[in-house]
């Protein structure tokens, strides 16, 4: 990589793009991007021309020499790219809103990347993340791949086992969980520190220190915690997180209180509500926002969305692959043993050490007792769903959401998934080969 980089990002008619190009100009000093391209598919083409007039402006009134490319071809837009972002949504809001309604009916969790809805979202995605991996590697081998598509951590397990490109992948909860942190304590990001330890939203924070002092124990006392918009803010069970000895991920809330978890999605569906929908409204709002040609900067509300502050982690990660810094990140990467009761190539979500090498996983100290189980469980549903997404095996698909911890009933799961997989059709053309 040398001066004059280029940054290409699939989903680029995302509702993110906006906080992405902040970043890039906010370091382009240490980080000297000459040319994003956002690339986005035919059914995108609105949303990407407002987010790429927006980001126009964005650059324009920086001052920099940044060239904002917009394109409907994924190829052009990979060809020579240092970094590649993807952000993408394959079956865009309207599969979202099947993942979440679908399972209710049959009496199960409805949620987008946890359960029977995030099996389905994986089997949509990884075909074509691997697809994007084969441009790649014929139009930019070198470049990194930073997945934040999710479920992210099963994205970047198939990537590492289906492709030679480099990747690694990210999510915004940990930036989240320091952004809590920093405003419970009023201190800057960089004087806390947290050890995080399991899965992409399955992860747990067993070590907490501000300024060097331990703070993990009075936050175990606490009723807050950090949360986000697109999870039901049910209040956690303080003797079991008092014992567990470290703060959950909210996306735990699935598992620790599934039955009022599942409750609040019958709830919501008979309101005739899911998140789907809000989400779709919200963003409706924000390209109305985007449309504004005084607009010139990224908008507060941006932060109301579920993944806010994603695009601040991918371009610190970027800037720290390019300046080898050497920093700390909580990122999903191949576990080579860091935890030692899951298979070396199962992506987990743990804290690196990131150079210009990648992402090195450090070791963890504590890895919670109660946890492990659930861990190897969970890795053991997202191994085989990765497998029926690459095989296209209807028999593997079940198998995978029937070992699932939150399925209760093989049978019911044979039925969900049959609706599901007709559902999807048109985006699972391997599950209906002739």
């Amino acid at each position: 990589m040398g001066n004059g980089l280029k940054v290409a990002v699939i989903g680029g008619g995302s509702s993110y793009t906006p906080e992405l190009i902040e970043g890039f100009i906010q370091r382009h000093e240490s980080f000297p991007v000459s040319k994003i391209v956002l690339a986005d598919i035919p059914e995108g083409r609105h949303k990407l021309a407002i987010v790429g007039a927006l980001a126009q402006r964005m650059v324009e009134k920086s001052g920099l020499p940044i060239r904002i490319e917009l394109t409907l071809d994924r190829r052009a837009a990979l060809e020579g790219a240092d970094f590649v972002s993807t952000q993408m949504r394959v079956g865009q809001l309207q599969a979202r809103g099947w993942d979440e309604s679908i399972p209710v009916k049959y009496g199960m969790l409805g949620q987008e990347t946890t359960g029977a809805g995030g099996m389905m979202k994986a089997l949509r995605t990884v075909p074509v993340l691997l697809d994007i991996c084969k441009d790649m590697e014929e139009l930019c081998p070198d470049a990194w791949l930073l997945n934040f598509t999710n479920p992210a951590g099963m994205v970047t397990e198939a990537i590492l086992k289906h492709s030679s490109i480099r990747s690694i992948g990210l999510c915004n909860s940990p930036i989240a969980a320091y952004k809590w942190l920093s405003s419970l304590y009023n201190v800057p990001i960089e004087r806390i520190y947290c050890e995080f330890a399991g899965l992409n939203h399955l992860h747990w924070i067993s070590r907490i220190e501000v300024d060097g002092e331990s703070k993990l124990e009075e936050l175990l006392d606490r009723q807050s915690s950090y949360s986000a918009s697109n999870v039901p803010q049910l209040a956690w069970n303080d003797r079991l997180v008092r014992e567990l000895g470290a703060i959950p991920s909210y996306y735990l809330k699935y598992f620790y209180l599934h039955r009022e978890m599942v409750e609040e999605g019958k709830a919501a569906a008979t309101r005739g509500e899911n998140r789907a929908e809000m989400v779709k409204r919200l963003e409706e709002e924000l390209f109305e926002i985007y449309k504004q040609p005084e607009l010139a900067e990224k908008p507060k509300q941006l932060e109301q969305r579920g993944g806010a502050y994603y695009s601040e982690a991918a371009v610190k990660l970027m800037h720290s692959i390019y300046n080898n810094t050497g920093d700390i990140q909580t990122l999903n990467v191949r576990n080579n043993g860091i935890l030692d009761f899951l298979p070396d190539e199962a992506a987990i979500e743990v804290n690196c050490v990131v150079t210009s090498e990648g992402a090195a996983p450090v070791p963890v100290r504590r890895v919670p007792e109660g946890t492990k189980g659930l861990i190897h469980a969970v890795k053991t549903y997202e191994s085989l769903a990765i497998e029926a997404a690459v095989t296209g095996s209807k028999d593997k698909a079940l198998l995978a959401l029937a070992s699932h911890p939150l399925t209760d009933s093989a049978n019911v799961a044979e039925a969900l998934l049959e609706e599901m997989l007709l559902k999807n059709k048109q985006y699972l053309p391997r599950f209906f080969q002739t």
